[in-house]
């Protein structure tokens, strides 16, 4: 859990801006000028937003197959059940037939969440009476337990596109925030844990460039190890977190959201091995399959509270690996300049 942490929660409405581009368009726009105080109020702000879109557009349904005992023939006969029927003389059909229905499982989620929210002593009045209201259209849909969602499991198609949002909301406020059950009552942290924001960071960075510096190509590719008999067996994929690429240079990035951004022995601090073990690994590796390109490589950290920051430079045979520190924790505006000196700093070196 991360500890220590003074993150603005209006930057983690900016950072789930780039990462989902719905958040910065139509009914969201006006959460860019509200104030939060904690992140409760933000999710369930961005839900009660989300939801009543999704009400006007009206909940998704899908196909379920229901089996009862009827008077009448619907769908088929369930064999079975139609002899147990028979058996027990009951003048009765066993059928199997499909119904569209809102009680499917990503309804059960959104229902779940704000319950949780509603729960939540932390939630303010104004956001807790809009879900309320909201609360009524879900009726007819269950609810879930949320230790149980297969968070991986859940695929979107053409008819629920519209609930990526929503659901990943969801996953932050059941997966990053429920912690314990106290008295009967959920209890919900103060922030994200290391991991979900982590997954954020690395996405708002992404997208960030994707959006803001067209003029770079920005991707997460996988990496091809540099072998030289071609025999890859047992080797493990190495996935980007950010590339940047210009004409002839590029820069990988390793994007780091720790509580704490050093390791420390005996009074002595230090970089994490394996974090810089592993941009080098990246950088020697594309170097080798990009022997025209000025190959660099960054880790950039989260910033924390603690007392040393990192913010150096290496030149490692023949390639410059740099760690430096964003700090959340100010205004937007200066957190995206510092992206931008990075891209900057990658079109003039």
């Amino acid at each position: 859990m991360i500890k220590n942490k003074s993150i603005l929660i209006k930057n983690i409405y900016y950072m789930l801006s780039y990462a989902f581009t719905d958040l910065s368009k139509g009914e969201y726009e006006s959460l860019a000028s509200e104030e939060f105080d904690n992140i409760h109020n933000l999710f369930a702000a961005i839900l009660s937003k989300g939801i009543s879109r999704q009400l006007k557009q009206g909940l998704f349904k899908e196909y379920q197959t229901f089996t009862d005992d009827l008077h009448s023939l619907r769908g088929k006969i369930n064999l079975p059940g139609t002899i147990k029927n028979k058996m027990a003389r009951k003048q009765l059909l066993s059928c199997e037939y499909d119904e569209l229905t809102e009680n499917n499982l990503l309804n059960r989620i959104l229902k779940t969440t704000m319950l949780l929210l509603l729960s939540s002593r932390d939630v303010d009045t104004e956001y807790k009476a809009t879900l309320k209201k909201e609360l009524l259209f879900f009726s007819a849909v269950d609810s879930v337990d949320p230790y149980s969602i297969e968070w991986p499991a859940i695929r979107f198609h053409r008819n629920s596109g519209s609930y990526k949002l929503l659901i990943s909301i969801c996953q932050l406020t059941i997966q990053g925030l429920l912690l314990s059950t106290d008295e009967g009552e959920n209890k919900l942290a103060s922030f994200l844990d290391d991991q979900r924001m982590n997954r954020l960071y690395e996405k708002f960075i992404l997208e960030y460039y994707k959006k803001e510096h067209t003029e770079l190509k920005a991707t997460a590719s996988q990496i091809a190890w540099a072998l030289d008999d071609g025999v890859s067996t047992f080797l493990p994929v190495m996935q980007s977190d950010i590339t940047l690429t210009s004409s002839n240079r590029i820069l990988i990035i390793d994007a780091k959201f720790y509580s704490h951004t050093m390791q420390s022995r005996y009074d002595s601090y230090s970089l994490h091995s394996g974090n810089l073990y592993q941009i080098y690994t990246y950088v020697k590796n594309t170097a080798a399959g990009h022997p025209d390109s000025k190959v660099s490589g960054l880790l950039l950290y989260a910033g924390t509270d603690e007392t040393i920051q990192p913010d150096n430079t290496y030149a490692m045979s023949g390639n410059r690996i740099s760690v430096k520190t964003l700090d959340l924790n100010q205004k937007f505006t200066t957190i995206a300049n510092q992206l931008d000196s990075i891209a900057a700093g990658l079109s003039s070196s």
